[in-house]
């Protein structure tokens, strides 16, 4: 059996909706930065599977962009992990509905 480009997409999909509805149901702050990390590889698993399959002028162009988002998810996830432990330190919660504002 051979793995086409048909079951790429759909892991990629099914990946991504999985991380849209976890960033977009879960309360708690980490639990939604999951969700978006999910949603960033699906895209990432998306861009290989095209860049392996699907043949244009430059064959590594798909890496390359997998390599900025792991760049970008990377930074989101440090900057983020930040964010929720500077607001447990003053709020004593990481719940994203009793964050109003971001005063201290």
């Amino acid at each position: 059996m051979d793995v086409g480009v048909q079951q790429f997409v759909a892991l990629s999909g099914v990946l991504f909706a999985i991380g849209l509805y976890t960033a977009l149901a879960k309360r708690n702050a980490i639990a939604v930065l999951m969700g978006v990390e999910i949603m960033l590889n699906a895209v990432n698993i998306a861009f290989v599977a095209f860049s392996r399959f699907i043949r244009g002028e430059d064959p590594l162009a798909g890496q390359v962009f997998v390599v900025f988002t792991l760049t970008v998810a990377a930074a989101e996830a440090a900057l983020m992990l930040a964010i929720a432990v500077a607001i447990y330190r003053g709020r004593e919660s990481v719940e994203v509905d009793e964050i109003t504002d971001l005063k201290a």
